[in-house]
C-alpha cells in the first residue's frame, strides 16, 4: 500500500516538497497536533534552529507513539512567526527529510503562536 506523491511538470515547484499526496484505499491515517519547541520538561528552546530541531523532535516521538515514522508523512502544515525564519527552517527540516519523496506541504507566516517566544508550530498527517 503504497504512497502516490504528485508533481506534474505543469507546475512549478520551488523546494523540497511534493505538490500532491495521495493515499490509498484502505491506509491508516494519523494526524498529529502542532508541535512547538518545547521539550520533555516544557522548557522552551532558544532560538529558531533549536525550536525547530526540538518541533521535529517532537513529532519524531508522536510518530513513533502511532507505529509510524518520516517515511508516513505525507503532509506537513507550517507556522512561523518571521519570514527570515524559512531558511534556518528549511535547514533543519531537511536533515529529518534527506530523501525524496518529500511530502506535501504548506508554510504559513503568522501574528504570533499560543505563547510569545514561540517561533514555530508544525503540523503532520501520515498515513501507513
Amino acid at each position: 500500500m503504497a504512497i502516490k506523491f504528485h508533481n506534474p511538470k505543469s507546475v512549478s515547484l520551488t523546494g523540497k516538497y511534493s505538490l500532491g499526496a495521495e493515499v490509498p484505499q484502505g491506509a491508516r491515517l494519523f494526524y498529529a497536533s502542532g508541535q512547538v519547541g518545547v521539550d520533555s520538561k516544557g522548557k522552551l528552546q532558544a532560538g529558531i534552529e533549536k525550536q525547530v530541531e526540538q518541533v521535529w523532535k517532537n513529532i519524531r516521538e508522536v510518530l513513533k507513539s502511532a507505529g509510524m515514522t518520516f517515511a508516513d508523512v505525507v503532509k506537513v502544515t507550517v507556522f512561523l512567526t518571521d519570514s527570515r525564519f524559512v531558511g534556518p527552517y528549511r535547514e533543519v527540516r531537511d536533515r529529518f527529510f534527506p530523501n525524496a519523496p518529500f511530502p506535501a506541504s504548506t508554510l504559513l507566516i503568522v501574528a504570533g503562536l499560543a505563547d510569545p517566544g514561540m517561533l514555530v508550530e508544525v503540523e503532520v498527517v501520515a498515513a501507513k
